[in-house]
């Protein structure tokens, strides 16, 4: 048997960064968040970096990851970047309110909320009025993995959103996550919170983008916390530097009657690992997961999902679509956890795949764990080419060949694409799909 990496070294490599960024804090290594970053580093040094027979990670190699010794970007001094950059990163499309994080700290935001909404940076908010967020950060994401307790360690800084009840924002917020330097290999540990309360909404986009030569990696935490009747859509664009890594973890809590709503579009990076999981705990709630990860080179992306029924008559819903080429590989394991009393559960889940290149993989493990026995439950994974017949009819139209693929691979992610409520963005995500595989632009209908 292959023994077990115990990376001792690169573990001793972020304990003594831990030491740089405390003594970076002066007064600060006293707070209630510098607390919740002790615990994390102690958790970290117990336990291991995942690996291929840990179970969750058993089809991603992460030992890439590995061969860094990253530099967290809370023990830097601020990142100066041009405005240019942010220009470009920016979804300008789409009319919204704005923050850009650069490393994982605010850099810039415009913005025009109504009272009884607080946004904006974690750092701020916990140095100003820590009472408004004490009770929710850290309280649902465990340090359950290595990367999970460095993010917990590290974080300096993230996107908070707080929405008091029966407030409805009008107007979608964007959030751009930019990453990267040319002089060090970086970690970066945004670390965001987002609060419903009752009958409120919101729609969010995250916006993640690369920059710089050096290789980084992108170690974000996101909790949600979703109150009675509220209503919150969250839209996650990845799209980092081809040689760089991403691992998120997103955590979300629903009560009575509230409808969560997550978008995962997956398109940049070397390794990205999203780990999506939602507890419906309050009855009449609703979750839905929708998914398209596009892969090319020697890309990896894994998926990984788990919604937990834990209460009677609630619904979700999911569905993840790859498109995949060259040497890619596509990871999804995906998990609906029924317990006992959550009779009356109507849950779906769906992942589909397209393999463009004869080298192309895909690992795929639907799961359906149940206690109730009056559920209505259904599971399950398709993987295959493009269809030859439609092909052929295509082009036997007059329509070139490439556009007759474009527009096959356009009709495979529709079902996904055209769940989005925001126009702009949903004819933005239309043409990345071409872009991001080197094919023709979107064919008008």
């Amino acid at each position: 048997m292959n023994k077990i990496p115990e990376n001792t070294e690169l573990k001793k490599w972020y304990s003594d960064q831990f030491d740089s960024f405390e003594n970076k804090l002066n007064g600060g290594a006293d707070t209630y968040f510098h607390q919740i970053r002790k615990k994390a580093i102690s958790r970290f040094g117990e336990i291991d970096f995942p690996h291929q027979k840990n179970e969750d990670w058993k089809y991603t190699n992460i030992s890439p990851v590995l061969k860094y010794n990253f530099k967290p970007a809370s023990v830097l001094s601020e990142t100066k970047i041009e405005d240019s950059l942010i220009e470009n990163a920016f979804i300008s499309e789409v009319e919204c309110c704005s923050f850009v994080f650069v490393n994982g700290r605010l850099h810039s935001s415009k913005t025009n909320f109504p009272e009884g909404v607080t946004a904006g940076s974690l750092s701020e908010i916990m140095k100003k009025n820590p009472e408004l967020v004490k009770q929710h950060i850290a309280s649902l994401s465990e340090n359950d993995n290595s990367f999970s307790a460095l993010n917990a360690a590290f974080s300096e800084d993230g996107f908070v959103l707080l929405i008091d009840k029966n407030i409805q924002l009008e107007k979608p917020i964007q959030v751009l996550f930019l990453t990267g330097s040319d002089t060090e290999n970086l970690l970066a540990a945004p670390r965001n919170l987002i609060v419903a309360g009752k009958n409120s909404s919101a729609e969010i986009i995250f916006n993640y983008r690369g920059f710089g030569s050096k290789v980084y990696l992108n170690s974000s935490v996101t909790e949600v916390f979703a109150d009675d009747a509220s209503n919150i859509t969250l839209y996650n664009l990845q799209e980092e530097n081809d040689d760089s890594f991403h691992i998120e973890k997103l955590q979300a809590h629903q009560t009575a009657s509230s409808n969560f709503t997550h978008f995962s579009f997956t398109l940049g990076g070397k390794i990205i690992r999203n780990d999506i999981n939602t507890k419906l705990s309050g009855e009449n709630s609703a979750s839905h997961l929708w998914g398209l990860y596009l892969g090319k080179n020697e890309q990896l992306i894994d998926h990984h999902t788990f919604i937990d029924h834990s209460v009677p008559h609630c619904e979700s819903n999911e569905l993840f679509k790859g498109i995949l080429d060259d040497n890619s590989r596509g990871v999804f394991n995906g998990k609906i956890l029924v317990q006992k009393d959550a009779q009356k559960t109507n849950a779906f889940q769906s992942n589909k795949a397209v393999l463009l290149n004869k080298n192309a993989k895909i690992d795929t493990k639907p799961q359906l764990e149940i206690y109730a026995d009056d559920v209505k439950c259904t599971h399950g994974a398709a993987i295959g080419r493009l269809d030859d017949t439609a092909y052929f009819y295509i082009r036997s139209r007059g329509i070139p060949a490439d556009v007759a693929k474009s527009m096959q691979i356009r009709a495979f992610a529709t079902d996904v694409v055209e769940k989005i409520e925001i126009d702009e963005l949903k004819e933005i995500i239309n043409h990345k799909i071409f872009e991001h595989l080197r094919r023709v632009e979107v064919v008008n209908e």
